[in-house]
């Protein structure tokens, strides 16, 4: 098999929390570092509210933005009344990548143990990118990145990866 060369790509990072803001963003500040010591682009960064609407209005805007391959949002993935991120991903998929919730589960099992049930980490598609929302601990987003992420997001990672598929993603939209 030939070697691969490297693509990068675009990634929006979104926080979700009441009261962070850019000076204390440890978990967005993680993901910020990992994505460009991995030779990705970031695309763009924000902080928004615990809001259901107000994260999918931006994970759809995101979406539809030429400039975006990925989104990757860290907090309200709990369960506690205002972690309603993962409600707001999933207003937004077209599709659900169930194994990545799986696989992460089974990496924070290895971290933290039986603890590893509170989270919800989910994964998706739509428009052709994919998103992910990640724990609010900069040890999740650590794991999401370093175990399955950097791995995923990289083209020369066999056997397959998220970035081959990207052209097919939104295949069914041009099927006449």
């Amino acid at each position: 098999m030939t070697e691969r060369d490297f693509i990068p790509v675009r990634i929006a990072v979104m926080t979700v929390s009441d009261t962070r803001g850019f000076e204390d963003d440890r978990s967005g500040d993680t993901l910020v570092a990992r994505i460009e010591a991995a030779g990705h682009h970031l695309a763009d960064r924000l902080i928004v509210k615990d809001e259901r609407a107000v994260i999918a209005d931006q994970l759809r805007a995101w979406t539809m933005d030429p400039e975006v391959d990925v989104v990757i949002s860290t907090g309200g993935t709990g369960l506690t009344g205002r972690d309603v991120t993962v409600e707001a991903h999933r207003d937004v998929y077209e599709k659900e990548i169930d194994a990545f919730g799986t696989v992460f589960t089974i990496v924070s099992m290895q971290k933290i143990g039986t603890s590893a049930v509170q989270s919800r980490a989910t994964g998706g598609v739509a428009n052709g990118t994919y998103l992910f929302a990640l724990p609010g601990s900069t040890g999740a987003c650590k794991d999401a990145w370093d175990e399955i992420l950097v791995h995923q997001l990289d083209y020369r990672h066999s056997p397959c990866n998220f970035v081959e598929i990207f052209p097919r993603l939104d295949e069914h939209k041009r099927r006449k």
